[in-house]
């Protein structure tokens, strides 16, 4: 048994498994291809706190701490951790559950991007007051 962290107790906002055409010869998966989900994964809460349409204008920082290969099982915790006038902020981590050992869990990636409201004509309006 290893000491491997437990996955957070709340919902992922995205779980995907990565594919041999997300990687590179090795196994090993694209960088970018991380990046696109925590994108994706950051997005959702965003979007639902924008009440629609955002677009990504800041990865405030981007750390990947473990890698990542084809057949992990990864799960994309996403949360608001500010919101401005226009823009909201979410803190997205990224869990790996190595399929071919179960019981291993690993944090595999932290990031925060920053997202803006926009409106049908692609620029930026105000959040929506909260209920």
């Amino acid at each position: 048994m290893t000491d491997s962290p437990p996955l957070p107790q709340k919902s992922p906002a995205l779980r995907v498994m990565p594919q041999p055409s997300d990687a590179n010869v090795h196994g090993d998966v694209f960088g970018g291809w991380i990046m696109s989900q925590v994108d994706i994964a950051g997005s959702i809460p965003a979007s639902r706190r924008a009440n629609g349409r955002v677009a990504t204008v800041a990865v405030n920082s981007f750390l990947f701490k473990q890698p990542v290969f084809v057949g992990d099982l990864l799960s994309f915790y996403a949360d608001i951790v500010k919101t401005g006038k226009t823009s909201v902020t979410v803190e997205v981590e990224v869990y790996a559950q190595r399929m071919r050992l179960a019981d291993e869990v690993v944090k595999v990636t932290e990031a925060t991007l920053t997202y803006v409201a926009t409106g049908n004509d692609r620029r930026p309006r105000p959040l929506p007051e909260v209920a």
